[in-house]
């Protein structure tokens, strides 16, 4: 009987370990947004993340994030009333976090 529960915990052993690896298939965009002119941090910047509907607002601080999206090829575009439009293109790595900094320009 010994024998035979041996063998069952052996196989089950042996069977957990052949399980298939599980990979990260998405990825972590992150970045802050500056005043051009003065370098500080500019708040309430919309974040656009394409292709999809990703859009976040930077906080106070000029941070935002944009979580678990798929890695792949974006563009990402900040704007805010009273700044130029500034654009950038951002590769999202599986398993990664990506960080992308902008300095946005106030118009004339």
């Amino acid at each position: 009987m010994i024998k035979k529960d041996l063998k069952i915990i052996a196989f089950a052993t042996l069977f957990a370990a052949c399980s298939p690896v599980e990979y990260d298939h998405f990825s972590t965009v992150t970045g802050t947004v500056i005043d051009m002119d003065n370098g500080e941090p500019v708040g309430n910047v919309e974040m656009t993340m394409t292709p999809g509907s990703h859009n976040k607002s930077t906080g106070s601080d000029g941070f935002f994030q944009f979580s678990d999206v798929e890695a792949q090829q974006y563009t990402l575009t900040a704007q805010k009333a009273g700044y130029e439009v500034d654009r950038k293109t951002v590769n999202a790595i599986a398993g990664e976090t990506v960080n992308v900094s902008f300095s946005i320009k106030k118009t004339q």
